[in-house]
């Protein structure tokens, strides 16, 4: 099993190539739509299980609580940009000037987690080598999932 830090590396490549792709689309595309439904639900995921699998724990200990609040302070903000995002007609121009907020914001907080967080983060909750962490929060990230879907299917209901 793959550590924390691998699995999470793994899906900030994931977002990076997707916030990519999305900055080539234009209008309101099919193409732009399915790229940013993936980007959408798969951040949502990460962010809830990389809060209570990752940087709860890290929180717990006085020399990871500074690096922790900070990271996810940056989540909310991030999570307002996106649920904005989601809400505005993406054929809009200013769909694609307030994405690249979102993109240049995103991209340095996976940054920042990767270059002064993991170090800090292996010292503090340990290096995971037998990938304990990393499998509870790909459980959490699924269940995550599944709320989502579940929220999605009660609002086309009503």
């Amino acid at each position: 099993m793959p550590s924390i830090y691998e699995t999470l590396q793994k899906d900030h490549d994931k977002h990076r190539e997707l916030l990519a792709q999305l900055a080539e689309t234009s209008g309101d595309s099919t193409r732009r739509r399915e790229l940013w439904k993936e980007f959408y639900y798969d951040v949502g995921g990460h962010a809830a299980a990389e809060e209570e699998t990752f940087y709860s724990p890290l929180m717990e200990k006085e020399d990871g609580q500074p690096k922790g609040r900070h990271s996810v302070a940056e989540h909310k903000e991030l999570d307002d940009i996106i649920q904005e995002l989601d809400e505005m007609d993406m054929s809009s121009p200013g769909w694609m000037t307030r994405f690249k907020t979102l993109r240049h914001d995103y991209e340095h907080h996976i940054d920042e987690e990767e270059e002064d967080i993991f170090p800090v983060a292996k010292k503090v909750i340990g290096k995971d080598e037998d990938g304990a962490i990393s499998q509870s929060f790909l459980k959490r990230k699924e269940r995550e999932r599944k709320i989502v879907d579940e929220k999605a299917e009660a609002a086309l209901e009503e």
